[in-house]
């Protein structure tokens, strides 16, 4: 299986991406890409390929220094980011804001595949990167070979401190009630740093 997609919109995202997000944010991203995507494949879910990759690839940019709002939660400013490549790219308003809006709500309560299923892609993708949730629903060879092309990198504590940062700064965000449902626990009890 291939990690990335090939269009302008998604050259444009890896290409900001590797800028901005050190080897373990950017390793996250292109995984969650990759879980949601086959996520999706198993379970016979249509979704916008282009918008779901992007949206993949730019939604914890946010969580970097160039990018960091002192008043917006991370995925907020991250959408933002999307926004503004986006329409750089040409994209229309509605498509625009959809790439924010799935950027937002994957740190918001989970969002069924028939409400909007690219918003469900990222929460399923990140949540298996992340904590390694539903992680016995991918195929083990499948999550061998994702590791081995995009290694963790020590993504585990790198995110843990940048949620936690987030929490502390900014205490009525997600990150905040993420950090406190004891996130850090779940972050590094995930299997795939074991």
């Amino acid at each position: 299986m291939t990690w990335t997609l090939d269009t302008n919109s998604a050259r444009a995202a890896l290409e900001i991406a590797s800028e901005y997000a050190d080897t373990a944010l950017l390793n996250h991203s292109v995984r969650s890409y990759a879980f949601g995507a086959r996520y999706a494949a198993d379970h016979g879910l249509e979704y916008d390929r282009e918008l779901f990759y992007v949206a993949a690839l730019l939604h914890d940019l946010g969580l970097t220094a160039p990018f960091d709002s002192h008043t917006l939660p991370f995925e907020e400013a991250g959408g933002h980011v999307a926004r503004v490549l986006t329409a750089g790219l040409g994209w229309p308003a509605d498509r625009r804001a959809r790439a924010e809006e799935i950027i937002v709500l994957h740190m918001r309560d989970d969002v069924s595949a028939a409400e909007d299923v690219e918003s469900h892609l990222l929460q399923v993708g990140t949540s298996a990167d992340v904590s390694g949730l539903r992680l016995a629903e991918f195929d083990p060879a499948f999550t061998a070979g994702l590791l081995t092309a995009h290694p963790r990198a020590g993504f585990g504590p790198v995110f843990t401190a940048l949620v936690e940062d987030q929490a502390r700064r900014k205490p009525a965000c997600a990150a905040a009630a993420y950090v406190a449902s004891g996130a850090a626990s779940r972050i590094a009890a995930n299997p795939l740093d074991a």
